[in-house]
C-alpha cells in the first residue's frame, strides 16, 4: 500500500517534574509508554524533543534574587550600572531587574526603541516618522519620551514597561535615570561600567563597549555563570534563557544538558533497538506577523542534541522540479521521474537552483520550532514532542 502520510508529530503527556526527579528515565518511560499505548512503533531517525523547563526542574536549577545581586555586587563594585537593551517582559527581565538594582546603588536603564530586540514595541515607527525621530540616531531621556508619545502600554500585557523596570529599580532602593538609545556607545556618557542585557546581539555590545572606553562590561550571559552560594548558574549563558518561578526566585537554562540528551539515546537503544534522536528546545525561532514579535528570547533554540541532529536539510523543491525539469511529464511518469532525481540528488545543494525556496536553517531550529508550536507554553501537558517521518522525503 501506498504511503499516505509524512511527518507526524505527537505531543506527549509525562508526569509533572520536580527537583532530583530522572528526566532520562522519565524521558524513555513517556516515549515508550506513549507508543504502546497508541499503537505506533518506534523507528530509526524518530525525534524526541524535551522542552527545557522539565530539564532545567530536574536539576533543581534555581536562583534567588539575592543570589543575582550577590553577583552583580561582585562584579560592579562602584554601585553604578549602566544597564542597557534589556527585552520588554515580565517574565523574562523582571525578576532579573530586581536582582541587578538590589546590588546596585545607580542604575541608568537605556532602552532600545522603537521595540526591544525581540519585538516588543514601546512606540510604532509610524509614530516616530510623524515625529521626525530617527531611531538610529536620536537619543531621548523619559522626558523627551512622554513629551512626544505620552504614556503607552504593551497591547497584549497592558504595561508600561517605561514605568514599570524604573518602578522596580527604585522598589530595591537604587535610584534610576530612563534613556532611549539604540547605540551602545550611548551609554558611555552616563557610566563606564555596563551590564548590557541584549541577547543575539550581546557580543557585538560588548565588544563596541570595551572598544570605546567602557571600564567593566559584562552581559547577563556573565551573571550566575558559577554557582553563588549554592545557587543554581548555567555556565555557558548565565541568566539567559532564564524565567520567572516565584516572586523572588528564576528558572534558568538547563546546564551542562548533553550527558542528558545522550543518556536518553543509549537508554532508547537499548529498549527498541533503534536510533532515536533527541534535543532539549526552548522558544522557538519565528516571528507573530501580528504582534511583530520574535519568539526566540532563549540564548538559543536548541542547548543540547545528539549528533544526528547536526546540520541543515537537504532538500529539493518538488515544485521546482514538476515545473522546470520535468514540466513535460505528468501522473506516474512525473512521480517516478521526480523520485528518481531525489534518490541520485546531490550531498550537498547549497547554492543549487533545485534547492530554492526550501528552508536553510539549522535542523535544531526548524525542530524545535516546531516542537514548541506543538507543546505550547500553557496548560497542553505535553513537555515532551515525538516527531517521526521528519528526515524522510518522497521516496521513502
Amino acid at each position: 500500500m501506498t504511503r499516505a502520510v509524512g511527518t507526524v508529530v505527537r505531543g506527549l503527556r509525562g508526569p509533572i517534574i520536580n527537583e532530583g526527579d530522572d528526566i532520562v528515565e522519565i524521558t524513555v518511560d513517556t516515549v515508550l509508554n506513549a507508543a504502546k499505548a497508541e499503537g505506533y512503533a518506534i523507528a530509526d531517525k524518530d525525534i524526541i524533543a524535551i522542552t527545557e523547563s522539565i530539564v532545567a526542574r530536574a536539576q533543581g536549577n534555581y536562583a534567588t534574587i539575592d543570589d543575582i545581586a550577590a553577583d552583580i555586587k561582585a562584579k560592579f563594585p562602584n554601585g553604578k550600572i549602566g544597564l542597557i537593551f534589556p527585552i520588554l517582559s515580565r517574565n523574562r527581565f523582571s525578576n532579573l531587574l530586581r536582582g541587578i538594582a538590589r546590588g546596585a546603588k545607580e542604575v541608568v536603564l537605556m532602552l532600545s526603541y522603537p521595540s526591544d530586540e525581540v519585538g516588543n514595541h514601546l512606540v510604532a515607527l509610524e509614530d516616530l516618522d510623524s515625529k521626525g525621530i530617527n531611531p538610529w540616531t536620536d537619543v531621548l531621556s523619559e522626558a523627551d519620551f512622554r513629551q512626544h508619545f505620552g504614556i503607552i502600554t504593551h497591547p497584549f500585557t497592558g504595561v508600561d514597561y517605561i514605568e514599570f523596570y524604573k518602578s522596580l529599580i527604585e522598589g530595591e532602593g537604587a535610584t534610576c535615570e530612563v534613556i532611549f538609545s539604540n547605540n551602545a556607545k550611548t551609554i558611555l556618557d552616563y557610566s563606564t561600567d555596563v551590564l548590557t542585557c541584549d541577547i543575539h546581539s550581546r557580543f557585538r555590545s560588548k565588544r563596541i563597549l570595551k572598544d570605546n572606553g567602557a571600564t567593566s562590561v559584562y552581559g547577563l550571559d556573565d551573571v550566575l555563570s558559577q554557582s553563588h552560594n549554592g545557587s543554581g548558574f548555567n555556565e555557558a549563558y548565565g541568566l539567559l534563557g532564564s524565567n520567572k518561578a516565584t516572586e523572588d526566585s528564576i528558572k534558568l537554562f538547563p546546564n551542562n544538558a548533553q550527558p542528558i540528551v545522550d543518556a536518553i539515546q543509549e537508554k532508547l537503544q537499548a529498549a527498541t533497538g533503534k536510533n532515536v534522536e533527541v534535543m532539549i528546545y526552548g522558544d522557538g525561532a519565528f516571528k507573530d506577523p501580528v504582534g511583530q514579535i520574535w519568539e526566540l528570547a532563549d540564548p538559543v533554540v536548541s542547548p543540547a542534541y545528539t549528533s544526528g541532529l547536526d546540520g541543515l536539510p537537504n532538500e529539493i523543491k518538488l515544485k521546482y522540479l514538476a515545473d522546470n525539469n520535468f514540466s513535460h511529464l505528468k501522473g506516474e511518469e512525473l512521480k517516478a521521474a521526480i523520485s528518481e532525481h531525489i534518490k541520485n540528488k546531490q550531498a550537498d545543494l547549497i547554492g543549487n537552483m533545485e534547492a530554492q525556496g526550501t528552508t536553510p536553517r539549522q535542523l535544531t531550529d526548524l525542530i524545535g520550532s516546531l516542537s514548541d508550536l506543538t507543546s505550547g507554553s500553557g496548560d497542553k501537558g505535553t513537555p515532551m514532542v515525538y516527531i517521526q517521518g521528519y528526515f524522510d522525503n518522497f521516496t521513502d
